[in-house]
């Protein structure tokens, strides 16, 4: 399952968008882990290093 579909599965997809669009790394890393991604930094520091790259 995608990270993606993880957290849309949850409920956490548009929430996840916010703190992305927010540039809000602990909010991002918090989300992550709770859908249990196991190294949520390797998915949320490329989002923040190139957001445009990801749509945000």
């Amino acid at each position: 399952m995608t990270v993606n579909e993880r957290l849309a599965e949850a409920g956490l997809l548009e929430v996840f968008d916010i703190a992305a669009k927010a540039r809000n790394r602990e909010a991002m890393l918090r989300l992550l882990a709770e859908v249990d991604v196991a190294d949520p930094a390797s998915t949320a520091d490329p989002i923040l290093n190139d957001p445009k790259r990801y749509g945000y």
